[in-house]
């Protein structure tokens, strides 16, 4: 019997500093879905909140969790029972102590899961602390894994979510124009070589330093694209994919049972 999810993926500009008006726009955009169709899932790019280049802003415009994002978008979450997920800026006791983070809020407005991103490059570096572990979220319909941004270059990262489980990976990203050739290579390669889904939205528009072409795209274990945007505007895809799939691609080419994981010392050892 097929398992059959419905994901959205939301390619959206988020206006940098503005998270009230980003956090209107989210709602709408999960009440526009959710409106024309059931749906399971709604991915968000990274800092859907807030924007991106944030600086010593990130501070002021830092929450807690639960706090009024999550709050506010619990209740689409509730109001349409799907899960969501977004991106925010997020701070724990220490108020200096900054994350670049995945908020999930499960159907029944419960936060379900918070994921730190853990690769963190360049400016990132100097505004916040990388998380130390890949979070995967259970749904009545299956497991899924949260990732953001870069963690996308590294594939231990797919991999590891893999091993925890999931069937299925959300890529909620930042993806620079300047490296737009690299994406779907990435996004492409994470899912066959997993047989897993990939679930990836990128945000569009333009920054003071970047821009983004979104190109937001659902892969499928057997390296199928089931749903794109390939365009560089705001705007959503939703596809329906069969998570079945996923085990029957592994028992048809054996690509986690076979591993040999004693043969791989060398991945885990710092450069």
């Amino acid at each position: 019997m097929a398992r059959n999810v419905t994901v959205a993926l939301v390619q959206m500009e988020p206006q940098l500093a503005e998270p009230e008006a980003n956090l209107v726009k989210m709602g709408d955009f999960i009440e526009r879905i959710c409106s024309e169709q059931e749906t399971h899932l709604v991915v968000f790019p990274e800092l859907s909140y807030t924007g991106g280049e944030l600086g010593l802003r990130a501070t002021d415009l830092a929450e807690r969790v639960p706090g009024h994002a999550v709050g506010y978008l619990a209740k689409r979450a509730r109001d349409f029972n799907c899960h969501v997920v977004f991106g925010m800026v997020v701070k724990e006791k220490v108020e200096s102590i900054l994350y670049n983070s995945l908020i999930c809020i499960a159907p029944e407005g419960d936060v379900a899961g918070v994921y730190h991103k853990v690769h963190l490059l360049g400016e990132e570096r100097q505004v916040y602390r990388n998380g130390f572990r890949f979070i995967t979220v259970e749904a009545d319909w299956g497991r899924f894994g949260l990732s953001a941004g870069d963690d996308l270059v590294f594939p231990e990262t797919a991999r590891a979510l893999t091993l925890d489980g999931a069937e299925l990976v959300t890529v909620s990203a930042n993806w620079e124009k300047q490296y737009h050739d690299s994406w779907r290579a990435h996004l492409i390669s994470r899912a066959c070589e997993n047989a897993i889904f990939v679930a990836a939205a990128n945000r569009v528009g333009e920054e003071p330093t970047r821009g983004f072409e979104g190109d937001s795209l659902i892969v499928g274990p057997r390296a199928e694209v089931y749903s794109v945007l390939a365009d560089p505007v705001e705007g959503y895809a939703v596809a329906t994919i069969d998570l079945d799939a996923v085990r029957e691609v592994r028992e048809e080419r054996q690509l986690i049972q076979f591993r040999m994981p004693e043969a791989y010392r060398a991945v885990v050892r710092k450069y």
